[in-house]
């Protein structure tokens, strides 16, 4: 399994006031929820390749957001940029992406992630039962995971999206198309990469009815 990470170390010559530096300066704080959340996510898949010879993780992966951008997002609230402020407000500065190989693998790792005693699911937004309007698909949850440090446990937010190799495809793509016309697409491009989704979910099914198919014929 693979893992790639992304990981924005903080600038002095970023524009922003003191509060914010002394918060990042906790960032070992985020890295090790990240790093809770892949070890369970990599032992549930080890566990799925012992008892199943399957692997329902392709691969991973993770970053912490830029300082500019935790900056900007606590702006556009009109939030004044403290610690705890952004502590309280943000949930999305610790990020997980699971790549996994079938449509079904998704929800068996959400699931059996959620189900665990010291993981509590703040938030859930399945965009693969209803997608957004552009057609991407996948499921996000906002789950907090307790780290334990020399003298107190801070409950952390780490967002995770999960998805199937092909959406993950399709989302890359529409997120760098969309970059390159500056988001001011026609409405014809729009309809042909919401197409170009519909057709993705459909290749998704046929894939994992074909791996059913296989699965089955080998416990015969």
């Amino acid at each position: 399994m693979q893992i790639n990470s992304t990981e924005v170390p903080f600038s002095e010559d970023l524009d922003i006031n003191g509060s914010l530096k002394e918060f990042l300066l906790q960032q070992q704080i985020y890295r090790a929820a990240i790093k809770e959340i892949k070890t369970k996510l990599e032992i549930l898949d080890e566990e799925f390749q012992a008892r199943y010879d399957h692997n329902p993780i392709h691969h991973m992966e993770y970053r912490l957001k830029a300082p500019q951008s935790i900056a900007e997002k606590m702006q556009k609230k009109g939030l004044e940029i403290t610690a705890e402020n952004i502590r309280k407000n943000l949930t999305d500065i610790a990020g997980v992406r699971v790549i996994c190989n079938y449509l079904n693998d998704i929800n068996h790792i959400a699931n059996l992630l959620v189900r665990q005693d010291d993981i509590t699911l703040v938030r859930k937004n399945d965009y693969i039962a209803e997608p957004k309007k552009n057609g991407y698909r996948s499921l996000h949850l906002i789950v907090l995971v307790p780290i334990f440090l020399a003298e107190r446990t801070e409950s952390v937010p780490v967002e995770i999206q999960i998805r199937t190799i092909a959406m993950d495809f399709w989302a890359s793509l529409e997120h760098q198309l969309k970059y390159k016309g500056h988001n001011d697409m026609s409405e014809g491009l729009r309809e042909r990469l919401k197409y170009c989704a519909e057709s993705i979910t459909r290749l998704d099914e046929e894939m994992q009815m074909i791996y059913e198919e296989i699965t089955a014929d080998d416990c015969e």
